[in-house]
């Protein structure tokens, strides 16, 4: 909708709303640029506190994805006001305990009364202009690294069901409260800016739109590439493929595949389970990078002895119908 509006020109408004990136860049001074993002949601889990680190780890994915360092947050309450406020103190609080993991301090905040709880962050960092990483830019040849296990969304709803295993809870939780924090310092460390071809051509993290959504983006985004995938080589959630047999599917799965299966090719071996995973919404998903061939050996050890489970997923190829091809 903001694409319909009259456009504003600013430059130096380095990253905005036009190229679907993470967040938005706007540069401050030759060397420092403000990174800003927001985002809230209702619960997808029971406890309060927990509610609240998934809540944060989220709204600090975003800057961590550009390669910024969060500094100050505002937290953004929806809650309704006849419920009990030690709720809303709970999930505060464990919104909090990851905004000080990440050195982010919150200064503030807006609540309003609503029917549904809400709850999530604004979000401001800094980078060096210079040093921007965006969705786009994957060059053929690049391969793909993934570090988080995807199935969150289909595990979240099975929560809500009330018939979600503790050990499928416990593996979602763990993955939806671990920072990008320490992936992004990885990442960030291996991109040399004084060379013509830094190993880091492209930097997304996987949310709302799924695996293939935000891969999507991140092709489109580039030039003259497309991608191909390995099913087999996808990390998945414990829990994430018998959500999928039992039927455990949220409405932004559905929404998600309706948009962009369109653009997927699939070999015949590729399992219907899979196939769904790929569209999964998650939330506080991993990193997807696009790293050139030459340096993904050295950064994947370097992710992997930082205790980043990074898995090669695929690579970038040069155009093709179709953009992305699915393979076992």
């Amino acid at each position: 909708m903001l694409g319909k509006l009259a456009r504003q020109h600013d430059p130096n408004v380095l990253v905005g709303f036009e190229g679907a990136d993470d967040a938005g860049v706007y540069q401050i001074t030759p060397d420092m640029a403000l990174v800003q993002t927001v985002d809230f949601f209702t619960p997808i889990v029971d406890d309060p506190y927990t509610f609240g680190q998934i809540a944060a780890t989220n709204s600090l994915s975003d800057i961590y994805a550009m390669g910024g360092k969060p500094l100050t947050a505002l937290a953004l309450v929806c809650f309704p006001e006849k419920a009990d406020m030690d709720i809303l103190e709970r999930i505060l609080a464990g919104g909090l305990s990851k905004m000080i993991e990440a050195g982010c301090t919150v200064i503030g905040g807006h609540s309003i009364r609503d029917d549904e709880t809400k709850f999530g962050y604004s979000v401001t960092g800094t980078l060096d202009p210079k040093k921007v990483l965006k969705n786009g830019g994957a060059q053929a040849g690049d391969r793909i690294l993934l570090t988080k296990s995807i199935g969150t969304g289909v595990i979240s709803t099975a929560i809500k069901k009330g018939v979600a295993k503790q050990s499928w809870i416990d593996a979602a939780v763990r993955s939806m409260t671990t920072l990008n924090k320490f992936a992004a310092e990885v990442i960030t460390s291996h991109r040399d800016f004084a060379t013509a071809i830094p190993p880091v051509h492209a930097l997304t993290d996987i949310t709302g739109f799924g695996l293939i959504g935000h891969l999507r983006e991140m092709l489109l985004a580039s030039e003259n590439v497309s991608a191909e995938i390995y099913a087999s080589a996808i990390p998945l959630l414990d829990g994430a493929l018998e959500c999928v047999r039992a039927g455990h599917i949220p409405g932004g799965l559905n929404a998600n595949r309706e948009f962009a299966e369109c653009v997927i090719g699939y070999e015949d071996d590729v399992s219907d389970d899979i196939k769904t995973l790929l569209f999964d919404p998650q939330t506080a998903g991993g990193l997807l990078i696009a790293v050139n061939p030459e340096a993904v050996g050295h950064l994947t050890e370097s992710l992997h002895a930082a205790g980043i489970p990074a898995a090669k997923i695929g690579e970038i190829q040069p155009a093709g119908k179709p953009l992305v091809s699915v393979k076992r």
